[in-house]
């Protein structure tokens, strides 16, 4: 059984407090991509059917940044000799990208604001926690990378 976190849970989970648990390469390179598949996945939901602007900018600029941010871990995963299975969703993801298509009209972009600020809380605790304490010199550096681009779009969703 899944066990849904609030966002105030996720968001009690610092880089500090993941540091602890140091993840193995293969296991960030896992994690990273299924965060940028639920980003991609999420946000082309929203544009077939979003009639909001600012909505459907920002889900363009996750379609772009995270496919950006793919193909720059897989890079250094190569650069590392770390195997990069292809990307899937985890057990969070899957709910959550099956929640937005059960919803309609305002509703639906309503709640992929709410899901993008945990998805990016969660994937900026990850990349900051990897670049901090990461065994993987190319992958520590990709996720020191990534993790501004993150903080940005947790910015731009606050401002919604």
């Amino acid at each position: 059984m899944i066990r849904s976190l609030t966002l105030a849970a996720i968001v009690a989970l610092t880089p500090a407090a993941v540091s602890a648990q140091a993840v193995s390469p293969t296991t960030y390179v896992t994690k990273a991509g299924a965060s940028d598949l639920y980003e991609k996945t999420s946000s082309q939901l929203v544009l077939a059917t979003s009639k909001n602007t600012k909505l459907r900018d920002f889900a363009q600029m996750m379609i772009r940044d995270h496919t950006k941010s793919t193909a720059d871990v897989k890079a250094a995963a190569a650069k590392a000799g770390v195997t990069v299975p292809p990307p899937k969703l985890d057990a969070m993801g899957a709910r959550d990208v099956a929640a937005l298509r059960a919803a309609k009209g305002t509703a639906r972009d309503s709640l992929y604001v709410t899901q993008q600020k945990a998805a990016h809380q969660r994937a900026l605790t990850l990349h900051q926690g990897y670049a901090a304490n990461g065994t993987s010199a190319p992958l520590k550096m990709v996720a020191g990378q990534i993790a501004p681009v993150v903080q940005t779009h947790l910015g731009e969703l606050q401002a919604m």
